[in-house]
């Protein structure tokens, strides 16, 4: 089995975070392991407070893992700060890390900041590092610098951000109201553009958490980076069609919805 890492935020109402990562992972048939950086008080309504856990506490929850696991593929999440960042970037670099897949998190779907103005820089810095980037539109709109509006901006932008270390870029196209495309930068400089299918559901908690955890999942399997977007491109399509609420604000995807059926739950 191989052994997929997560550096992430732990989210409270198990929608996004290390809980959505951990539950992509398992539906890839893959080992989820978890660095936890910041706690959430969260809900479907919101996130309402964060604690970012200490430096020495990141660093050695990375380098235990390390000195005992073979780590296949990392997938990074919310990192709040530039120390953090900092930390993290020095952790994986002493111990060789491989697969870095970076999901650029910034800002919560209620509006929430996650990721501190002053660390944006610090962040652009950190993707030299990355195997590959997954921002959407309003993430690839602040490491670019440009505003996005179509799909040649989109391309545009990628060419901007893997200018500034990453080797492959993928720009989410979730937020334009015309289109669910995604492309892909590959290191190569080819694009490769995922169709994508838009469903009338509020419940999207979670869904680049989940994304960027399939694809650090196929990657750590040895896939190739398009075919493992590909991948992860039908299993969030999938998950948001079969997404469901469980309180009053957004619900999350459907991680497992074949083993919620089979459970007997009512899921229509």
């Amino acid at each position: 089995m191989k052994k997929i890492l997560t550096i992430a935020g732990s989210d409270s109402c198990g929608g996004a975070g290390i809980q959505a990562d951990l539950k992509a992972m398992s539906a890839q048939g893959v080992y989820g392991m978890s660095v936890i950086t910041a706690i959430t008080a969260q809900n479907t309504k919101g996130v309402f407070a964060v604690q970012e856990i200490e430096n020495d506490i990141i660093r050695k929850q990375i380098e235990v893992i390390y000195e005992d696991i073979e780590v296949d593929a990392v997938k990074i999440g919310m990192l709040s700060s530039t120390e953090i960042i900092e930390t993290i970037a020095q952790t994986l670099e002493k111990v060789n890390a491989k697969n870095i897949i970076i999901d650029p998190v910034m800002v919560s779907k209620s509006g929430y900041y996650l990721l501190k103005e002053s660390a944006i820089e610090a962040l652009k810095k950190f993707l030299q590092l990355g195997t590959l980037v997954t921002p959407n539109i309003p993430e690839a709109e602040i490491l670019s610098g440009m505003k996005i509006e179509t799909e040649k901006d989109m391309i545009d932008s990628a060419f901007i951000i893997k200018k500034l270390g990453v080797k492959n870029v993928l720009v989410k196209g979730g937020h334009r109201n015309d289109s669910c495309t995604d492309i892909l930068l590959t290191e190569n400089g080819e694009i490769v553009k995922f169709l994508g299918e838009r469903f009338e559901t509020k419940n999207t908690h979670g869904t680049g958490c989940t994304l960027s955890s399939t694809i650090a999942s196929y990657i750590g399997k040895g896939m190739s980076i398009e075919e493992s977007v590909k991948q992860g491109k039908n299993y969030i399509t999938k998950a948001i069609e079969n997404s469901f609420s469980i309180g009053e604000g957004v619900g999350p995807v459907g991680h497992f919805i074949e083993l919620y059926k089979k459970a007997g739950v009512d899921y229509e």
